[in-house]
């Protein structure tokens, strides 16, 4: 839960992703050549999170934490898991402000083909920020594609078709807006209507190649 000017806390968040991704783009595609093309979505996330914990400038930005458990209390005042989200950045002592990133694998080789897991990238990770399983109370969340084809306009595009088609499912407000790309990443904002609470959450999106240059 915020506590204070939520403006000034998604001002914050915003500025915080803007420094993390270039760090984030280039250190992807190193998790997954050591892990091969068909990485698990957990296994680069691990990877990446460590990288980030000794990586010289991330380091320095704030704490991470891998697969954060965030909580809700219950009628009886005990504290329960909502779930759990694949890595977090803390802002407070108490971990209750955070900037949840929730990670997808994206464009999976198969044979000749791929798999989008677009559809998966919607339904079981944007969806979350909206029912508040995720974040519940904060004003921001990002979503952080792996592309693993590194046809990262394809992914794109297939992600924004899924947001649309599943649009209500979402309570998408609004269409997204496109942000500046940063290095190789696409990236975009949705705004949804939080059925619990009737506030609106911005989602970021980022979608990164994981093929080295």
């Amino acid at each position: 839960m915020i506590v204070g000017d939520a403006e000034a806390w998604i001002n914050q968040f915003r500025r915080f992703d803007e420094r993390l991704l270039p760090r984030i783009v280039r250190i992807v595609p190193k998790c997954v050549a050591k892990l091969g093309r068909n990485a698990l979505e957990d296994d680069i996330t691990l990877n990446l999170v460590n990288r980030l914990a000794v990586d010289p400038i991330a380091r320095g930005i704030v704490f991470f934490e891998y697969q954060h458990h965030p909580s809700t209390v219950d009628e009886i005042g005990s504290e329960k898991s909502t779930g759990e989200i694949d890595f977090v950045a803390h802002f407070s002592r108490t971990r209750k402000i955070y900037l949840a990133y929730e990670c997808k694998r994206l464009n999976i080789p198969s044979g000749s083909s791929k798999k989008s897991l677009a559809t998966e990238y919607v339904k079981e990770g944007v969806h979350r920020f909206v029912t508040e399983q995720y974040s519940e109370g904060l004003p921001m969340g990002c979503m952080l594609g792996y592309v693993l084809d590194g046809d990262v306009p394809d992914a794109n595009a297939k992600v924004r078709g899924a947001l649309k088609k599943h649009e209500l499912q979402i309570a998408l407000d609004g269409e997204p807006v496109d942000l500046e790309s940063i290095q190789s990443a696409l990236r975009f904002s949705s705004r949804h209507k939080r059925a619990k609470s009737g506030l609106l959450i911005e989602v970021r999106h980022s979608l990164v190649s994981c093929m080295s240059c």
